[in-house]
């Protein structure tokens, strides 16, 4: 047992877990993160569509409107601080017929509501001249220039390695197996051993009911909703420039196509409720359903040119909004789906409200907000590559060829705060292995480099945790 007494024990190290860790340590609080995998970013912030959603879609009135909306105008700070890719390429949602025009205007008038600046509601020529390879059965558009692209990836790490540099604690392999409550403290029992906290956020995604029901029985469930993607070569990256939407049914925002802040083109997700909360394999009838599905908005992908597939499980919650609440010390932040990326900004800095109001922390003044990323030796001009690989010489030898990835960018990427351990936690952090071949090139020596680094066999590397 750790005899240390945390204010805040996090459970999760999603999104908006590492948002929470990182938004806290602006105060002078003690701060540990409980995470079951062996890395951040191992659960429904790993796969999902990379949008920063404009506002749009949820309703007046609820926590998805305001934090949306609020995460939205707070993501060029964010990504200037972090020193993560943001850009904000817009969005369209079309419909095909008159009949369905009702729902446009639908979307239109909550956005209004929700302070959503700059929309316009587009004819069928205006909408295909922005966008020339939509479907010629597109009708109209509502548009909205706020939307955005990210990459959840570098989003959820930077968020980790900027609250690990101001001091909070982050344990691996530490699965929740119990909590108890002992006077004015938290028992978080894990796989890992005993934490006691001042406070508990429960931001453990799809098993955040199970995990409410440790301290009480829940009035709230969370359905996994399984959605399946198609990820396409970059040289299909520019077949849009805006996100793609459909006119949403009870089940989302439907199939989109979008590009990637990294230049490629992503296609889904479907929609389907599951009882596996670890099922997140691809089926043939569910990428079938992407490819007919998204060509009713977008003309001749061209799925000649996918590179991978996945899936990711969306956290739905029973009442149709986000639950985030202080029950007593112990803070839900649960049913986080979409547009929960786009949100988890503002949901980090309205959890820390929560904390402060219980605990009345003081500001911590040596807090630092910004954190520099690993170079991406691709990204530089001639010279400033070869100033890099004069001082870092390891930053001219080509590993990952697809992507353009150095040993050097492999090397910091173990070395980190917070560093990687795995395959994939390599390509989580610089994309070595996400190009065309998808890992079969340079899978050999980034194993050899992560053995190096970390000290273990070769044969003890992993792909994941």
């Amino acid at each position: 047992m750790d005899s240390r007494i945390y204010d805040a024990a996090v459970i999760g190290a999603g999104v908006i877990g590492c948002a929470a860790a990182r938004e806290l340590k602006r105060y002078e609080l003690d701060v540990v993160v409980l995470e079951r995998e062996s890395d951040v970013c191992e659960g429904t912030s790993k796969a999902n569509s990379a949008i920063i959603h404009a506002g749009f879609d949820a309703v007046p009135g609820t926590m998805k409107a305001r934090f949306n909306v609020e995460g939205n105008k707070m993501m060029d700070e964010v990504s200037k601080e972090l020193d993560i890719p943001f850009k904000r390429n817009g969005a369209m949602v079309v419909c095909w017929q008159e009949s369905e025009m009702p729902k446009l205007q639908t979307l239109f008038e909550r956005g209004i509501a929700n302070g959503v600046e700059g929309m316009k509601l587009l004819t069928s020529d205006q909408a295909h001249k922005l966008e020339p390879a939509l479907s010629k059965d597109v009708y109209a558009a509502l548009y909205a220039p706020t939307s955005g692209i990210v990459c959840p990836f570098e989003m959820t790490i930077a968020y980790a390695e900027n609250a690990c540099t101001n001091g909070a604690e982050f344990k691996f392999g530490a699965e929740v197996k119990a909590i108890e409550k002992r006077g004015e403290l938290f028992a978080v029992r894990t796989s890992d051993g005993e934490f006691l906290a001042k406070t508990v956020i429960n931001a453990a995604g799809v098993y955040s009911d199970d995990v409410h029901a440790m301290i009480d029985k829940p009035d709230f469930s969370v359905q996994a909703r399984k959605g399946e993607y198609m990820l396409l070569d970059k040289s299909a990256g520019e077949m849009v420039k805006n996100t793609i939407f459909q006119v949403p049914t009870e089940m989302g925002k439907g199939v989109l196509v979008s590009p990637t802040v990294h230049g490629n083109l992503i296609v889904g997700p479907t929609a389907a409720d599951i009882d596996d909360k670890e099922d997140i394999s691809t089926t043939r009838e569910g990428l079938d359903t992407v490819k007919t599905v998204s060509a009713l908005s977008v003309s001749g992908v061209p799925y000649n040119k996918v590179i991978t597939s996945f899936s990711g499980l969306r956290a739905t919650g029973s009442t149709g909004d986000f639950i985030i609440r202080d029950c007593g010390g112990f803070i839900d932040a649960a049913g986080i789906e979409s547009p929960g990326l786009s949100s988890a900004p503002a949901i980090a800095k309205y959890i820390t409200h929560l904390v402060c109001m219980r605990l009345s922390p003081k500001e911590n003044k040596s807090f630092e907000p910004t954190r520099r990323g690993i170079p991406k030796l691709s990204q530089l001009g001639f010279e400033e590559r070869a100033k890099l690989i004069e001082q870092r010489p390891d930053y001219g030898q080509i590993v990952c060829r697809c992507e353009q990835i150095s040993e050097g960018e492999i090397i910091d990427s173990i070395r980190r705060p917070l560093g990687a351990k795995t395959l994939d936690g390599v390509k989580r952090r610089v994309r070595a292995g996400m190009g065309r071949c998808q890992a079969g090139f340079c899978s050999p020596r980034v194993i050899e480099l992560l053995s190096k680094e970390l000290g273990i066999p070769l044969w003890e590397v992993k792909k994941n945790g």
